[in-house]
């Protein structure tokens, strides 16, 4: 029943249609980017450095003679990679804290929508930088620090559908 109410409501929407076939299409092309990719994205070839678009290079080329096209199909993978291990550390994090401050409620609701709060007032971006400073390079340490900063929302949004149903 929900899968049905969910196509209901992405017909009636042409934005959000859209949306969800671009995603789609990205997760195709990156689940399919050895096939799709018309070269190798790593291999360099100096005689082709900075060249324009063109029938062999439908993207033109960089600097040191890639693909650009190629590039840009094997690029969509760790991008996409790491959406979903934001999404999957947040969404846990998120979820426990508003539950909990719903159904709760009282001082632990006070408490916990508080520090929502204060991490919500600072600017995103700067807090995951910050975070990546603290942890030190490397993608998972960046999807931690996005993930650290991104909570709140869903948090948010769980408390308020708790106490609705409370």
């Amino acid at each position: 029943m929900p899968m049905f109410l969910f196509l209901r409501r992405l017909r009636h929407s042409p934005a959000a249609f859209c949306g969800l076939i671009i995603i789609l299409l990205l997760m195709l092309i990156a689940l399919f980017a050895p096939w799709l990719a018309p070269h190798d994205p790593n291999w360099q070839d100096a005689a082709a450095r900075l060249q324009a678009p063109s029938r062999q290079h439908w993207l033109g080329t960089d600097s040191y003679g890639r693909d650009l096209l190629s590039r840009l199909i094997y690029g969509s993978r760790p991008a996409l990679g790491l959406v979903a291990l934001v999404t999957i550390i947040t969404l846990p994090v998120g979820l426990l804290i508003g539950i909990l401050a719903g159904y709760y409620g009282g001082w632990l609701e006070r408490v916990l929508m508080r520090f929502t709060d204060v991490v919500m007032s600072m600017p995103r971006l700067i807090l995951a930088f910050a975070f990546v400073a603290m942890l030190g390079p490397g993608l998972v340490n960046g999807a931690l620090a996005l993930a650290l900063t991104t909570w709140p929302a869903y948090a948010r949004q769980a408390r308020s559908e708790i106490q609705r149903l409370r």
